[in-house]
């Protein structure tokens, strides 16, 4: 709303000539000047887009293809009215977490989830599968060879990680030249640089995927994967490696029943959800691989998005914000556009 301030546009200044020896004359004729018109000229007004806009306009210089062999695919059981039920997971690029993500890999060549289940759902917090007789040495399923062992070293690297322009706007808390948040690839990432030396490591947020783990020195070996289903876990960054992001089907696992033993465990084998099969992307015949692209956090149009993000400026809303965690500036993600 702009305020036009309003004056008299024809306002008269009468000049009267009145000396003494006139007095009995006829008063000359008055002298008209016009006051100048003041206006405000009306703004030229654009709407500034929703963050759902920017994303589709777009422009395709703007996206990254995920190759289907950074993709792990995952199909559950079909659901109680026998719809298939499939979650997509894009694994974490170099530099971060290349050991676990190896394992992975490893596993999924293996067919090592196959048969196994959901055994976790705790409210607000993740979703984890794996052998639910992991802990039992007589029963536990046996890990192929060839997987790496990994230290709590490995959580994080002591390297600067360059930072997304479009973050130091509008992140908060806010960038500063010693702590940062920032993007690798389509990952959100923390990095910081004191006198002891640069370091960064990925960061969890809604959707990512980790290595589940018992206690220090052991690291997971990548059998064992949650994904989060709640806010942001930030007491687990450094501490637990983040090897993915799921990138489709969140729904499937957001909304299963929660475990009601502790930690939110499955009670009972019923209470389970049976994963049919874990395949790499590139492992699925031709026809059948997925192709999925990201918008460049490096491109204009991410940051246009962060900007929409982190000052919303739609209808329904009055003020904007003036920032956004890194949890709440998700990379979009959608699946590649046909050819034509």
């Amino acid at each position: 709303m702009h305020i036009v301030r309003t004056v008299m546009t024809s306002a008269l200044v009468t000049v009267m000539a009145t000396p003494l020896a006139a007095q009995n004359n006829p008063p000359p004729a008055p002298v008209t000047v016009p006051m100048p018109t003041l206006t405000t000229p009306a703004p030229v007004i654009t709407r500034l887009m929703s963050p759902s806009e920017v994303v589709a306009t777009a422009p395709v210089e703007d996206w990254v293809a995920i190759e289907p062999a950074d993709l792990l695919i995952m199909d559950l059981a079909p659901d109680a009215r026998g719809r298939a039920r499939r979650v997509v997971i894009q694994l974490m690029p170099a530099p971060f977490s290349q050991g676990w993500v190896g394992n992975i890999r490893t596993l999924a060549s293996a067919r090592w989830w196959d048969g196994l289940s959901i055994n976790r759902v705790q409210d607000n917090y993740v979703v984890q599968w794996g052998d639910a007789d992991g802990e039992d040495a007589a029963r536990a399923r046996a890990l192929p060879t060839g997987l790496t062992d990994l230290s709590n070293v490995d959580y994080m690297l002591e390297r600067d990680i360059d930072r997304v322009a479009a973050m130091d706007d509008n992140v908060l808390p806010p960038n500063t030249p010693t702590h940062y948040a920032t993007f690798s690839g389509a990952f959100p990432v923390y990095g910081s640089r004191t006198a002891s030396g640069p370091r960064s490591f990925p960061i969890h947020c809604y959707g990512s995927v980790g290595v589940g783990r018992n206690l220090a020195p052991d690291t997971g070996s990548g059998a064992e994967l949650y994904t989060v289903i709640g806010h942001a876990p930030s007491h687990l960054n450094a501490n637990i490696a983040v090897v993915g992001r799921v990138i489709e089907g969140i729904e499937h696992l957001s909304s299963l029943p929660r475990g009601t033993e502790a930690l939110g465990f499955y009670a009972t084998a019923e209470e389970r959800v049976t994963i049919q099969a874990i395949r790499l992307g590139s492992a699925l015949p031709s026809a059948e691989q997925p192709h999925f692209q990201y918008l460049n956090p490096r491109s204009g149009s991410f940051m246009r998005y962060a900007d929409a993000r982190a000052n919303r400026r739609d209808p329904f809303f009055n003020i904007p914000a003036g920032g956004a965690d890194v949890c709440n500036i998700p990379v979009p993600t959608r699946r590649a556009p046909a050819a034509r």
